[in-house]
């Protein structure tokens, strides 16, 4: 008999394999992604300090597009690039998540790049 897979139990173990071996330092923080059925949410997290710096998500109302799509992906990825380059912070570590980059994560991750980002 064939199991069903639970897509949301297998992102976090592929979750949990990637956070094994990276972290966020106050040099280096990492650039968090966390991807709903409705929203985007971006986080910059310090996790030597265990704080986050700056965060971004369709939800704030600098985003005009209000839902989990490539448009909105593209315009939080610039909002927390200019965000994190205001508090002095250009280069981050970048966790994608669990999430396969491609599509959203990978719009995100390149309007982070071209709004001033290194990773």
């Amino acid at each position: 008999m064939i199991k069903s897979t639970d897509r949301k139990m297998e992102r976090e173990r592929r979750h949990l394999r990637v956070r094994r071996k990276i972290s966020g330092t106050a040099e280096r923080p990492r650039l968090c992604i966390y991807r709903s059925n409705t929203n985007l949410y971006v986080q910059v997290i310090d996790d030597v300090a265990g704080k986050t710096l700056v965060s971004a998500s369709t939800m704030d109302k600098e985003i005009k597009t209000k839902h989990a799509n490539c448009e909105a992906a593209k315009e939080v990825g610039a909002l927390i690039a200019k965000r994190a380059i205001e508090k002095k912070i250009k280069t981050v570590v970048f966790d994608r998540g669990g999430y396969i980059y491609h599509g959203v994560v990978k719009a995100l991750a390149e309007a982070a790049r071209e709004g001033g980002l290194e990773f």
